[in-house]
């Protein structure tokens, strides 16, 4: 019996495959190392996305090596192997394999002159291990039709392919968890290639059947329907992940992207009207080509307007094989960090402001860990936390009362446990 480590980059989508690859790995009997330095096979999951994304792989991959035993197998896979492979291969002599999706990761060298296996296995589709936490990311669909301008996902991650309802059941069945947390590139599109309309708002509610919370991550602006905004808005997760990278109508133009400012505030303050808890997160890209000042004011304005909960800010990065990337009108690249300040400087006061009108509210968390809870409003690994007293059980929901506000974390003292204390005060 052999044994594995896999180091896991970029996106909860990645997690997901990782999560996928350490269930096959498992099936054909290796066990999880404690440490890279003691696996017999060591993976890096890679993310492509931006040049930061790719360097940071690059970088644990000749880290791992270092780290790794003389005798263990050293694979890349992950969308740098997809979009890459030939490149990363030729480049890094030191890694064994060279793994693009729905290839199968060699488990131990081949004998001579016994050829490359080409097998393949369906890694959308293959069966995980139990959540080793309270809540899980489900993937129910991979590779996207959409064509933004400044996005290269659709060139290694192929045409959206999404999963049967039956099959993403299953999966949420089978992980045990309280919180499922569905992912995909373009989600509120599931289905849509099949010609599904709406089956979306059907899995959150199937879903939401079997869970007690159902949270939807990245949904495109143009298809946020009246249906889907009360499947999520009436759930006990009111939570709203809309992706629209910038504001100015011209540039979206540019960006191949859908909507406007306007548009954007007149559907959040519609659904806050309807559903005033709720939560909402973003992201924006600054110095997309041809940003003009203009441009980014209507940007600072919008985020003032907003007061969106939490928002994450990127530089644009040019990327090959991309429209923006044949665009004129660069952004310098001092300008682009300091046009991030100043969003990132009037978010910080949202965020704050958000999170401080809270205090001396109650509000019900679920505890990941010893210490450390979620409300609605933080989706797990990207948003603040909630920290409440230790002896709260893990895995549980419990009911809490604010007490204060450090950074984008909240302070909480308990009042009541649902679960373990049976209604006590």
């Amino acid at each position: 019996m052999g044994s594995y480590w896999i180091e896991t980059l970029g996106c909860a989508k990645n997690q997901v495959d990782s999560d996928k690859l350490a269930g096959r790995f498992a099936a054909d009997g290796l066990v999880r190392a404690t440490g890279p330095q003691r696996a017999d096979v060591v993976v890096v999951n890679t993310c492509a996305f931006i040049e930061a994304a790719r360097a940071e792989s690059i970088e644990s991959v000749l880290t791992l090596d270092d780290r790794r035993k003389s005798d263990s197998r050293l694979v890349v896979t992950g969308c740098m192997a997809q979009r890459y492979g030939e490149e990363l291969a030729a480049a890094f002599p030191e890694v064994d394999q060279v793994a693009g999706f729905g290839v199968p990761v060699q488990l131990t060298a081949k004998p001579a002159g016994a050829g490359v296996d080409v097998a393949k296995f369906d890694l959308l589709n293959l069966p995980r291990p139990s959540s080793s936490s309270p809540w899980a990311y489900v993937k129910i669909a991979e590779g996207c039709d959409r064509t933004c301008g400044f996005c290269a996902i659709p060139s290694f991650r192929g045409k959206q392919n999404s999963r049967t309802v039956e099959s993403i059941l299953e999966e949420v069945d089978a992980l045990h968890a309280r919180e499922i947390v569905l992912v995909a590139q373009d989600l509120a599109s599931f289905g849509r290639e099949r010609k599904q309309a709406g089956s979306i708002v059907g899995l959150i509610r199937a879903v939401a059947e079997r869970v007690e919370r159902v949270r939807c991550l990245y949904l495109y602006p143009s298809d946020l329907s009246d249906d889907l905004i009360e499947a999520i808005g009436s759930s006990t997760v009111a939570y709203f992940d809309l992706s629209l990278q910038h504001v100015s109508k011209p540039l979206l133009r540019r960006m191949r992207r859908w909507g406007d400012g306007d548009r954007f505030l007149r559907r959040i303050d519609d659904i806050r009207d309807r559903y005033p808890h709720a939560a909402f997160r973003s992201n924006f890209i600054v110095g997309y080509p041809g940003e003009t000042e203009a441009d980014h004011d209507q940007l600072l304005a919008f985020l003032e307007a907003a007061q969106l909960d939490w928002c994450g800010f990127f530089t644009f990065s040019n990327e090959e094989g991309t429209y923006a990337a044949g665009l004129g009108d660069q952004v310098p690249a001092g300008l682009m960090d300091e046009r991030l300040r100043e969003c990132n400087e009037i978010q910080d006061r949202a965020t704050m402001a958000r999170r401080t009108a809270l205090i001396g509210t109650d509000i019900d968390v679920l505890v990941d860990e010893p210490g450390v809870a979620r409300s609605f409003r933080e989706a797990p690994e990207i948003d603040g936390i909630v920290e409440v007293p230790t002896r709260l059980a893990v895995g549980d929901f419990h009911t809490v009362r604010v007490t204060g506000v450090q950074g984008p974390d909240l302070a909480a003292q308990s009042i009541l446990s649902l679960a373990s204390e049976g209604g006590a005060a």
